[in-house]
């Protein structure tokens, strides 16, 4: 740093840290732990540590394939965010020093990145423009029955009763994947009739879970063994069925409570990217900017609704809308 640049004598170099082969394009403080986080032509990303006397190189991330543009913390979790020109984002868990999630952009470079001080919100510009998002949702999976809702929380199924507005965990869900990442509980489907759960989140690419309920009332300290399975969206169709879309070879699987396949079909339109229960039997099929009415068994379609892509689908009671 040159003193000139401050006028005079107003700033001094404290440290000079070494270590990347090519310029460095950011560097970034921790909020409240001495580290700095660097980025650099070389590709790289540098943690670094510092005290009173001296700063030194703690770890080098690899993974970028261009030049790393901007690095920072996470404001409130163990994680550091960069991009690059090679059109990417990676989230890399600090404890661990490895990437746990990537962001990628087809044809725009990334060039900056900022992070909301309150709350989880990142800002990431690239040639065409810029994106706002976050690292994982922060709306939980939940079902309604009656009176009773059922949500996660805190790697815990819970039970919210309406009417005695009592709050209680139920039994204790696994957490999949790693920390920062994606990967919490994205949907969750309850069947009354064999006191059922499907789980359903991005891990792996999509994968559910399938749990029985115990009968009697547990105090949340129990994790009954769930049956497991890859498809990026799963729901109850009838009391011991559940259809499963499993986007990798476009096909609706339609399985038992043993986990087992008993039927596949292909989906009404090949683009078809989620599924939402439609009544006994039936499906609601979501592709590009329409849903489509589907019967299983008769592998028909009986209607279709031109609409924006649906994040969401209630039924009224008797599913007349």
């Amino acid at each position: 740093m040159n003193s000139d640049l401050f006028g005079g004598g107003d700033a001094v170099v404290k440290y000079v840290l070494e270590g990347h082969d090519r310029g460095v394009n950011w560097a970034s403080f921790h909020p409240s732990l001495p580290l700095i986080v660097s980025g650099a032509d070389d590709r790289q990303v540098k943690l670094w540590r510092y005290n009173e006397s001296k700063a030194w190189e703690v770890d080098t991330l690899r993974g970028h394939t261009n030049n790393v543009s901007c690095v920072l913390f996470h404001a409130r979790q163990d994680l550091i965010i960069s991009n690059s020109e090679d059109k990417s984002i990676r989230v890399w868990d600090m404890s661990k020093r490895s990437g746990v999630q990537t962001f990628r952009r087809e044809h725009d470079r990334f060039w900056i990145l900022q992070a909301h001080p309150e709350i989880n919100l990142l800002a990431a510009g690239h040639d065409g423009g810029m994106i706002v998002f976050k690292l994982e949702r922060e709306r939980p999976a939940y079902s309604t029955h009656g009176n009773l809702l059922y949500y996660i929380k805190d790697r815990y199924l819970r039970i919210f009763d309406f009417a005695t507005q009592r709050d209680t965990p139920s039994i204790s869900i696994r957490r999949t994947g790693g920390a920062g990442t994606n990967t919490g509980p994205k949907t969750l489907h309850y069947n009354p009739a064999e006191n059922a759960l499907l789980i359903t989140s991005d891990a792996e690419g999509g994968s559910f879970e399938l749990y029985i309920l115990p009968k009697e009332a547990a105090r949340g300290d129990t994790t009954p063994e769930a049956k497991r399975g890859l498809g990026v969206y799963a729901v109850f169709i009838a009391r011991n069925r559940f259809a499963v879309l499993d986007k990798a070879s476009s096909t609706i699987q339609i399985r038992n409570l043993q986990n087992e396949i008993t039927k596949k079909c292909a989906p009404p339109c090949a683009t078809t990217d989620a599924i939402f229960y439609a009544g006994t039997g039936m499906l609601l099929c979501r592709s590009e900017d329409k849903v489509t009415l589907f019967d299983i068994q008769q592998r028909s379609t009986l209607a279709e609704l031109s609409t924006p892509s649906i994040k969401y689908v209630v039924w009224n009671s008797d599913m007349s809308m």
